[in-house]
């Protein structure tokens, strides 16, 4: 089985690609499976519906996916090609405690297949500009990201994994701050995540980010498994042709050498199990 389950299109502020065209190359590249999981960033980004005014960057809005079109965009690529790959709709909502609401109200108006649980920004403050990390130490920014990420998961349970936990590690400018020091927080994480019968994600990006450790690190990944963790997604986080797909067959015999034997892609919310 062959599928990528973090895939971005022009309905993303970050992203230009055309959806037909993601669909087109990944059958090219004989994919048989692809989700589609734009973002949606409650506290940083209007809707593009909203009354207030949307901020642009480099020429693009600064804005949540169109929902109505992209459901209708979505519908259509899967009547096209439903002989060719089997499409899912899905969304990675980039949530913080505070915003809970607004994504139970957007969850509860579609018929996902799938969800990604991302902790992009913590206060409404990006990592990626720093707003976040600073006046805050290592240890102070590292410590208050998981704790989000630990309430999130324990006061919302309408997503499918978490996406790329340990994001922060992308963004740290002070290096890699030491595992022993998270894992209470990481483990305390996991536990509810899989009493929840919810999955984790490993994104493959972090490949082309030139990280020293996979994402989630290995480390996560084992104390996974160790805690009975079988729920595991595989998506290249695309937003470009050239991130389609990349990096998923060394991924794969990466979690096989930390003894997973399985991953998964859903359909209605339900995870089904394909063997790596």
């Amino acid at each position: 089985m062959f599928a990528d389950y973090h895939v971005h299109t022009e309905f993303s502020d970050d992203s230009v690609y055309p959806m037909e065209d993601v669909v087109k190359d990944a059958i090219r590249m004989g994919m048989d499976e692809i989700c589609f999981t734009d973002h949606v960033d409650y506290g940083v980004k209007e809707d593009w519906d909203s009354e207030a005014e949307i901020e642009y960057r480099d020429g693009e809005p600064i804005a949540n996916v169109d929902y109505p079109r992209y459901a209708e965009q979505i519908r259509q690529m899967q009547c096209l090609y439903r002989d060719r790959i089997a499409i899912r709709m899905g969304m990675e909502f980039g949530m913080q405690t505070h915003t809970i609401p607004q994504f139970q109200a957007l969850y509860d108006r579609y018929p996902f297949d799938f969800i990604i649980l991302s902790v992009h920004q913590v206060e409404d403050k990006e990592f990626w500009t720093q707003d976040f990390q600073r006046g805050r130490t290592q240890q102070e920014y590292n410590e208050r990201y998981w704790h989000e990420m630990l309430d999130l998961v324990k006061h919302y349970q309408n997503y499918s994994v978490l996406g790329h936990m340990d994001l922060i590690v992308r963004y740290d400018e002070a290096g890699v701050y030491p595992f022993e020091k998270i894992r209470p927080y990481v483990e305390e994480i996991l536990k509810e995540v899989i009493k929840n019968g919810k999955g984790i994600e490993v994104n493959t990006s972090s490949a082309r980010y030139g990280l020293s450790d996979t994402t989630p690190s290995r480390a996560i990944l084992e104390l996974y498994r160790e805690l009975g963790g079988r729920i595991l997604t595989l998506g290249s986080d695309s937003h470009k042709p050239e991130h389609l797909g990349a990096y998923m067959n060394e991924t794969k015999e990466m979690l096989k050498s930390l003894e997973f034997r399985e991953f998964c892609t859903f359909e209605k919310m339900q995870p089904v199990f394909h063997a790596l």
